[in-house]
C-alpha cells in the first residue's frame, strides 16, 4: 500500500508507504530502564505490592503497573491515554514483557508541607466541594504532600476529600512521612504555610523534637500584638525584623513569633498583610521554635518557595490531578504512583550525575524522546535509534553509569504501619 502527497514546499512529490516493522518514538526509554533495571526496581515492586494474581493468564500487577508509569513518562493524562503504549512493539521488546537512596546533606534537610487542589469532574468518592482558589464550587480533592527540599524528594502524599481544611489529618500523614525516614534522616526543620498554624500540629513536632518554621495566620490578636512591637531592627532600607512570645486561646504554652515588617514601595508589591494601625507598611508573621535570629527564619522560610515547583511538576509534567477513578483509595493508588515515579526520575538523575536538576517534562523532551527502530542481528534484538534525533552516542554514558543499588529508607513495615491511622478519615471529612 502506498501513497502520494505533495511537499508544502519545493512542490516535490513524497511517496507514502507501510511498514511492519516495530517503531517508537521513546527509543531514549532505554536509558532509564537500565537505570531500574540496576536499582532492582522489577524485584522491589513484586515484593511490595499488596496482592498477586493466581491466574496462569492473568498479567503479572508489576508489569502492569510499570505500563502506567512509563506511560505518564510517556506523556499520558488519563487512564485513556495509555493505550499509546500497547501496540508500540519495540518498547515491548526492550522492557520484556523501594525506596532511595537520598543524596547527601550536611547540613540537614527541610521537610515542607503543603496542599493543592485535583478538581474533579463527575461523581468519584470523596470529590466534595471546599476550597478551590481557580474554580470556585467545583468538586475537588484536596492532596497533602511533604516534601524534602534539598534532595528534590517527595517522601510522602495523601489524598483527601475536597472539603478538609489545610491541616486536616497533618499530624497522622507527618507520623507516617517520618516512619519512612531513619534517624540518620531527621528533618533539620519542618516549614509550612498559614495553613498549617494549628496547635496540634505545633504540639506534635514539639514532642518529638523537630524545629519548625510556620507562617502564623493573622487572627485578631495577632494583628494587634504585631502592631505593638516597637524593638524594630532595620535589615535595609525597607525590611525590619521584630519579636515577640504569646499564648493564643486554647493553646498549651507561649511560642515565639517573628515578624518581618515591609515597607510599600510603587515599584513593586510587598508580601504579606497591612494592618491599620501601621499604616505604610506590611507585616510577615513566623512561628518558630528555633534559636536563630529573625531575619535567618525568614531567609531560610523563603526557601520554601520551590515547594510550587514541585507541585507545578506534578500537575503539568506528570498529571497527577488527571487521573481519577470512581473509587477514592482507586485515586489514591495512582496519586502515589506519581509520586514513586517522581522519585524514580529525581534518582536516575543524581545517579547519572546531572549537574542540575532537569523536570520531568525536561527529561521527556531531551533524553527519553527518540525514534527507534527494531530489528535484529541473527538470534538477537536490536533497537536502532534515530542520529537525527540524537542517537545512541549521547546516551552510552547513561547506560555505562554503575547505578548503586536502592537502599531501602523503611526501618520495617511495621513502623508505617503503627503510624497509620483510619484512612477513611479523608474521603468524609
Amino acid at each position: 500500500m502506498h501513497w502520494q502527497i505533495i511537499a508544502l514546499w519545493g512542490g516535490k512529490k513524497v511517496e507514502l508507504r507501510e511498514t511492519q516493522r516495530a517503531l517508537t518514538p521513546f527509543g531514549g526509554l532505554v536509558v532509564f530502564l537500565e537505570f531500574l533495571r540496576q536499582v532492582g526496581y522489577r524485584e522491589a515492586v513484586s515484593k511490595y505490592l499488596p496482592f498477586r494474581l493466581t491466574s496462569p493468564n492473568a498479567i503479572d500487577p508489576a508489569e502492569t503497573f510499570t505500563a502506567f508509569l512509563l506511560s505518564v513518562v510517556a506523556g499520558a493524562r488519563r487512564f485513556a491515554h495509555t493505550s499509546l503504549l500497547r501496540a508500540d512493539v519495540a518498547l515491548h521488546a526492550v522492557l520484556g514483557i523501594s525506596r532511595f537512596r537520598l543524596p547527601g546533606c550536611s547540613a540537614g534537610y527541610s521537610l515542607d508541607l503543603d496542599s493543592t487542589v485535583f478538581e474533579r469532574y463527575g461523581r468519584q468518592q470523596g470529590a466534595l466541594r471546599g476550597p478551590n482558589p481557580r474554580k470556585h464550587g467545583r468538586p475537588s480533592h484536596h492532596p497533602l504532600v511533604a516534601v524534602l527540599a534539598e534532595a528534590h524528594f517527595l517522601l510522602h502524599g495523601w489524598l483527601r476529600s475536597g472539603n478538609c481544611g489545610t491541616a486536616r489529618g497533618v499530624v497522622e500523614s507527618l507520623k507516617e512521612a517520618l516512619a519512612l525516614l531513619p534517624e540518620k534522616h531527621a528533618p533539620r526543620v519542618v516549614r509550612a504555610d498559614a495553613g498549617f498554624f494549628d496547635q496540634q500540629l505545633l504540639g506534635f513536632l514539639e514532642q518529638r523534637g523537630l524545629f519548625y518554621i510556620i507562617v502564623a495566620r493573622l487572627t485578631l490578636w495577632l494583628k494587634r500584638e504585631a502592631a505593638r512591637v516597637t524593638a524594630w531592627r532595620a535589615l535595609d532600607e525597607h525590611y525590619a525584623a521584630g519579636e515577640f512570645f504569646l499564648q493564643l486561646f486554647g493553646w498549651d504554652r507561649p511560642r515565639r513569633f517573628v515578624v518581618i515588617r515591609e515597607r510599600l514601595r510603587a515599584e513593586r508589591p510587598s508580601l504579606g498583610r497591612k494592618l491599620l494601625d501601621v499604616p505604610g507598611y506590611t507585616f510577615r508573621v513566623f512561628v518558630s521554635n528555633l534559636a536563630l535570629p529573625p531575619e535567618e527564619l525568614w531567609r531560610d522560610y523563603n526557601h520554601r518557595a520551590d515547594m510550587e515547583n514541585r507541585i507545578a511538576e506534578l500537575k503539568h509534567d506528570l498529571g497527577a490531578d488527571d487521573f481519577c477513578m470512581q473509587e477514592f483509595f482507586a485515586a489514591e493508588a495512582a496519586f502515589r504512583s506519581i509520586l514513586l515515579l517522581f522519585n524514580l526520575l529525581g534518582e536516575f538523575q543524581r545517579a547519572s550525575g546531572c549537574k542540575t536538576y532537569r523536570q520531568p517534562a525536561t527529561l521527556r523532551a531531551q533524553v527519553f524522546l527518540c525514534g527507534a527502530l527494531l530489528g535484529r542481528a541473527g538470534h538477537r534484538l536490536v533497537l536502532h535509534l534515530s542520529a537525527s534525533w540524537g542517537g545512541l552516542k549521547p546516551r552510552i554514558p547513561l547506560l555505562e553509569t554503575p547505578y548503586p543499588t536502592v537502599s531501602q529508607l523503611l526501618r520495617s513495615p511495621s513502623d508505617v504501619s503503627e503510624a497509620r491511622i483510619d484512612r477513611r478519615m479523608r474521603m468524609e471529612a
